[in-house]
């Protein structure tokens, strides 16, 4: 079964995403998918310093815990990420780690010279995101974000989760639906990428 990169974006240990991206874990694990989680919060990864020493290989040169997701992102066929809403975009944790994917789009579009806009159909990602206010244009700036976020890891966004009106720690937990659907989006990303 396909093995699956989960990122945790949220400053919270116990926040709603964590929870969310839990239960997106599980179900992915109880269809047969490995799954390897990584907590943002606890990585040391430098913003991106845009010294562009990738143009060299396709990989950042900043020495951090960036190195240990950059390897799993080019072999994973699938990436789980959730991230809390800041601002009407994903949080300063997320952000960052994105930035260093700037290798990544170096190796894939200048070194590789693949066609823009055209990543696998077979390499997907999932995001789930929180947000506090129940603004209609919530999501809109981070969605464009995570699009292109993986589209430099080579993966479709095969799938969104986007929950409003969800702000402190456990307001998820008064929304069940909200955790089934997370467990079985999970269990169908993992039957989506199939074997490996």
């Amino acid at each position: 079964m396909a093995d699956i990169v989960a990122v945790y974006g949220s400053p919270r240990r116990k926040g709603n995403t964590a929870s969310l991206l839990a239960e997106a874990v599980r179900g992915a694990r109880q269809a047969g998918a490995e799954v390897e989680e990584f907590v943002l919060r606890d990585m040391k990864i430098s913003p991106c310093l845009e010294i562009y020493a990738c143009r060299e290989d396709g990989r950042c040169a900043i020495q951090d815990d960036f190195q240990g997701l950059y390897d799993r992102f080019l072999s994973c066929p699938g990436v789980m990420l959730a991230s809390p809403m800041f601002f009407y975009s994903v949080s300063a944790h997320t952000k960052a780690m994105m930035d260093r994917c700037q290798s990544l789009w170096v190796k894939r579009y200048w070194l590789e010279k693949m066609p823009f806009g055209r990543p696998s159909p077979d390499r997907k990602g999932l995001f789930i995101s929180a947000g506090a206010t129940r603004g209609k244009r919530l999501f809109e700036g981070s969605l464009l974000t995570v699009r292109y976020f993986f589209d430099a890891l080579d993966m479709v966004l095969w799938r969104s989760l986007l929950y409003r009106g969800l702000d402190f720690e456990g307001d998820v937990d008064q929304h069940p639906d909200y955790l089934e659907e997370a467990f079985q989006a999970g269990r169908e990303m993992a039957g989506a990428l199939g074997p490996v």
